[in-house]
């Protein structure tokens, strides 16, 4: 067995204080996803309700996109100004509100600057716990001593399944989509108010701990996170998220687009292969813990990627039904993992990992939220198959980055059973 001691941190936390942070955040993430799913899945209902076109539809959800890079900026500033704890309650609270405008403005008070309004909040929100639930996770993982990133990342996408078919259900008994979101936000809410009482407050992240005196101003709290970025290791470990990000955000968006326009298939067939693709990132991801203890980072990363180009090249080039099946299975399966381990790869420091994680997650959901657009513009001038290139060159660049995310030696966690 490979060095699976770079997850790992000298702890004195017991065991089932390890499980229950843990399991905070797999709520968390779980809570991310299913907001997500809770929107996306009533775009629909809104659009009929309040009368958008289809290109208007776009430019409400453009609102959405600048409140998450919004979001993104923004948590490290909250995270040294509230700490993760006030941080996390605060963004996920955000998102709440965000959904309630929503559906204020989508059904109840038909209003397409209400719909707006709270997809801005709605992004804000959730590009800023995007950053803090990594934090915490990969801070977790560290103490735990096993790699668990991967399967907090799954319960991302658990969430959005529950969300997507909680309001199916919604929108099969004629639910309102201003109770349907409202009821949604409550719960997201109360529940972000109960899970992270079992988050540990470690000043390291901000909190307030109320030991060893009083904690530095926000301000070099602030000015300390900023400082990583210099750090040609994290550098490269955000390489490796910009690929892996890119191939994971350019198929939510076009990879169903590029079935239908690109091989000339039907709706529905484009709707089933993205389907094929979140059912094989979310699989890589629930098993992909065990296979990093067992191979470590660096191994696995690569043949990750190789798979990735494999299978993208399959989908690009391939004219055969079973080509493009084989082709998104595998471009699923390459970028599952990518994202996650950047996670751990930079919670691997002594005394900056809070920030350095911080860092590499904004640059990882930039590229998630930047990739798309890009590829659209590239494929407008010279067809959806020829942009998907961008990310064969992109993914090339993760594996010869790879190296970066090598395991740090540290000691065995005492909490490694958790």
């Amino acid at each position: 067995m490979t060095e699976t001691s770079g997850n790992a941190a000298p702890t004195t936390r017991p065991a089932h204080e390890l499980v229950a942070w843990r399991n905070a955040i797999f709520a968390i993430f779980f809570l991310s996803g299913l907001s997500m799913a809770s929107w996306v899945a009533r775009i629909p209902a809104i659009r009929d309700d309040t009368g958008l076109s289809t290109q208007g539809v776009g430019l409400v959800i453009l609102g959405g996109s600048i409140g998450s890079i919004l979001g993104l900026v923004a948590a490290p500033w909250l995270l040294a100004r509230l700490g993760a704890r006030l941080g996390m309650i605060a963004a996920l609270v955000t998102v709440s509100v965000g959904l309630v405008f929503v559906g204020v403005g989508g059904s109840l008070l038909p209003a397409v600057p209400l719909v707006v309004i709270g997809l801005v909040l709605f992004g804000l929100g959730n590009g800023a716990v995007d950053v803090m639930m990594n934090v915490e996770g990969a801070e977790a993982e560290r103490e735990i001593g096993r790699t668990v990133m991967p399967l907090m990342h799954a319960f991302f996408s658990f969430g959005t399944v529950a969300g997507a078919a909680v309001a199916a259900a919604a929108s099969a008994i004629d639910v309102p989509v201003s109770m349907h979101l409202g009821v949604m936000a409550l719960l997201i809410a109360a529940s972000i108010l109960v899970a992270v009482r079992y988050v540990p407050l470690r000043a390291e992240v901000g909190d307030d701990t109320h030991a060893g005196g009083p904690r530095p101003p926000w301000t070099e709290r602030l000015k300390a996170n900023l400082a990583v970025w210099g750090d040609v290791r994290l550098l490269l470990i955000g390489v490796i998220m910009l690929g892996m990000s890119f191939a994971e955000g350019s198929a939510n968006d076009w990879l169903a687009l590029a079935v239908v326009d690109g091989h000339g298939f039907d709706a529905t067939t484009g709707a089933l292969m993205f389907g094929v693709f979140t059912v094989s990132i979310t699989a890589g991801r629930v098993v992909g813990g065990p296979i990093l203890d067992r191979f470590g980072r660096v191994p696995v990363l690569r043949t990750l990627a190789i798979i990735g180009i494999a299978g993208l090249s399959l989908f690009i080039f391939g004219t055969e039904t079973w080509m493009l099946v084989v082709g998104t299975v595998l471009w699923g399966l390459g970028s599952s993992l990518g994202f996650p381990v950047g996670m751990s790869a930079a919670a691997d420091h002594p005394t900056d990992s809070a920030a350095r994680v911080s860092a590499v997650a904004i640059i990882g959901y930039c590229a998630f939220l930047a990739g798309p657009p890009l590829l659209g513009f590239i494929g407008q001038h010279f067809g959806i198959l020829n942009a998907l290139l961008v990310i064969l060159v992109l993914l090339v660049l993760s594996a010869l980055a790879a190296p970066a995310a090598r395991e740090q030696t540290r000691p065995a966690a005492s909490g490694s059973q958790a």
